[in-house]
């Protein structure tokens, strides 16, 4: 299997990738994610502004129920109604953006769900890995079951696809 992507939205044109693997399997050992990219989606990440621009790149049903805010970066969309995201410009500023995936991780995530692999792919699951910091501190500062607990780093974790809400 080898599909051929082209790439053409606000944030990147002419961008080709392959897709070498079936979508949602064969993962690194060291990636297990818990959400798939349609659930998160559906839940509400990112203040539901994240993929408006570039539905055309992934499959219908992922948008099917998401939550979306085509004008606007929308806090009360988010699963935990808090603003967990950081600006694009301090991605940037900080070196996380690669060049392939000018929108972050979870484009990158999405790309990877979908079958792509690529030179990127250790870096970004260390640091899907370093987010496991979070729910120690959950752990350790919620009873279990209280989802009001935190709710920004609970946030944070759906956005890398941890599923806090069943810590």
């Amino acid at each position: 299997m080898r599909k051929r992507v082209v790439v053409s939205d606000r944030m990147q044109t002419g961008y080709v990738y392959f897709l070498t693997e079936p979508e949602g399997q064969h993962f690194h050992p060291d990636f297990q994610p818990q959400l798939a990219p349609k659930e998160m989606l559906e839940l509400g990440v990112f203040g539901g502004k994240y993929m408006t621009d570039c539905a055309a790149e992934f499959p219908e049903d992922w948008f099917e129920n998401a939550k979306l805010c085509p004008q606007r970066h929308d806090p009360d969309l988010n699963y935990f109604g808090v603003n967990a995201s950081q600006p694009l410009a301090e991605w940037r500023r900080k070196g996380w953006i690669h060049e392939d995936d000018p929108r972050g991780w979870f484009q990158w995530y999405c790309r990877y769900y979908l079958g792509r692999r690529g030179e990127d792919d250790d870096r970004q699951i260390k640091r899907w890995r370093a987010m496991r910091r979070h729910i120690g501190q959950i752990w350790k500062n919620c009873q279990p079951g209280d989802l009001s607990c935190r709710r920004k780093q609970r946030q944070a974790l759906l956005h890398w696809a941890y599923d806090s809400r069943k810590l």
